[in-house]
């Protein structure tokens, strides 16, 4: 497995995310893909647009050989940076001969579909899929207006990272399958440590509004949804704010209180992780190789991992990053990108190469079974399993990465967290936000 993968990607994919702000490139309506026919490519070459960090070049060359010989078309695979590429893809879909295929995070899909830039592949969804379950968290954002506009490449799950050494000490040897097992054992390691003030049995910052999704999503609530064709905030309805509450009471119990103040990266989890300063976090499977490069003595076996779960019964519904493959409305190739796409869709991509040589999770809820049964599947790494078979990700609009980039979210729950507005009160507040931003249409 490339370790160094999981990083870059996951990295990336948030960037991408933040990067797609403002509204959307006009009006116009996405072309449908047709479903007839075979695609000839003998003397033809489509163009690839790949992001750095996603697949390997030997997954793209297996990609492009097993398509080379169905077809006979040959593939210019042209890979991009992140940095600036909203601007870049932007202009290359408004042009009479874009990219054919396109590399795009999870979270980008939506802005680029509403502006007409993309190809609708809602009439060929059967065929692109292969009657496999495309994992939620990267169908849904790529789903706009009930059609769909990507196909899932690849996904990176959350889940609950726990150093086993810390809680053994605590007389807690296996992972937990509900909350009340769960709260229970959190309750033990942290008495184990209570002598122990620089120690936080679950590190959960107050920015950390990954984690607060999945508190509102499991209380059944959202943070907003799509009502008459407009977007609005939903983070004051009862479900989302009982989610929030609970939110906060773990967080308050849990973490410390300094943490309430504060995002991810400063003071970094992955660091509190790898020296033994907290007994969990919850994060994607990139967290594990940050923290065995921060701490040389950590391996594999001195972690595991859990779907965090939920009190509603059942795991929370796990927030996915990852990338989606998009044909463009334009492209001069349209069958055989729909052709590219199908096969790095495949099952067979996605387990020999997506899978066991790049390191992603497969796109698939089938995919993810198929892989944990294989005979070298790495232990560490089957909570992010688990938790992607039930996924979802941020709201399907254009403007979604406005409302990442304003940092207005963060406040949000960060205000939950240290008690300075009430969880109604705060959601009311940023539920007008996002009925500003959100309803905008460019």
């Amino acid at each position: 497995m490339r370790n160094k993968t999981w990083i870059a990607g996951v990295a990336l994919a948030t960037a991408a995310a933040l990067a797609l702000g403002g509204c959307s490139m006009g009006g116009g309506s996405s072309s449908k893909a047709s479903s007839s026919g075979d695609a000839d490519g003998k003397g033809k070459t489509i163009t690839v647009w790949a992001m750095k960090g996603d697949y390997t070049d030997k997954t793209m060359d297996a990609i492009n050989k097993a398509f080379t010989e169905k077809t006979g078309a040959k593939v210019k695979v042209q890979v991009q940076q992140w940095n600036g590429i909203t601007t870049k893809v932007t202009t290359a879909l408004s042009t009479s001969t874009p990219p054919d295929v396109i590399d795009m995070g999870n979270t980008q899909v939506a802005g680029f579909a509403a502006s007409g830039g993309l190809m609708d592949l809602t009439d060929v969804k059967k065929d692109l899929s292969g009657g496999q379950t495309w994992i939620k968290g990267l169908e849904d954002p790529a789903t706009v207006d009930g059609k769909l506009y990507g196909v899932p490449a690849f996904a990176a799950a959350r889940a609950v990272i726990y150093n086993k050494k810390v809680w053994a000490d605590a007389g807690v040897t296996e992972a937990p399958k509900t909350w009340d097992e769960f709260t229970a054992d959190l309750d033990k390691v942290q008495a184990k440590n209570a002598d122990n003030k620089d120690f936080i049995p679950f590190y959960m910052p107050g920015q950390y509004w990954y984690s607060a999704l999945q508190f509102i999503w499991d209380a059944g609530g959202d943070v907003a949804e799509q009502k008459d064709g407009t977007w609005k905030g939903t983070t004051s309805s009862d479900k989302a704010v009982k989610g929030m509450e609970q939110w906060k009471e773990f967080q308050n119990k849990y973490s410390s209180k300094a943490s309430q103040t504060v995002d991810t990266v400063d003071p970094s989890m992955d660091q509190l992780l790898a020296d033994g300063k907290t007994g969990a976090i919850l994060s994607n499977s990139a967290s594990i190789v940050a923290a065995k490069e921060a701490n040389k003595n950590l391996k594999d076996d001195d972690l595991g991992t859990f779907a965090m779960p939920g009190q509603s019964g059942k795991n929370q519904k796990s927030m996915v990053a990852g990338s989606d493959w998009a044909i463009a409305a334009k492209s001069q190739n349209a069958k055989l990108a729909r052709e590219w796409v199908k096969i790095a869709a495949s099952d067979e991509i996605q387990q020999k190469w997506v899978f066991k040589n790049d390191g992603w999770l497969p796109n698939s809820v089938e995919g993810l079974d198929k892989a944990m049964k294989s005979a070298d599947f790495p232990q560490v790494q089957k909570g992010f399993f688990d938790a992607a078979k039930d996924s979802k990700s941020t709201p399907a609009s254009p403007n979604w990465a406005t409302i990442e980039g304003d940092k207005s979210i963060n406040e949000f729950t960060q205000s939950v967290a240290t008690g300075t507005s009430s969880p109604k009160d705060a959601a009311q507040k940023f539920d007008a936000h996002l009925d500003e931003v959100l309803g905008k249409k460019g």
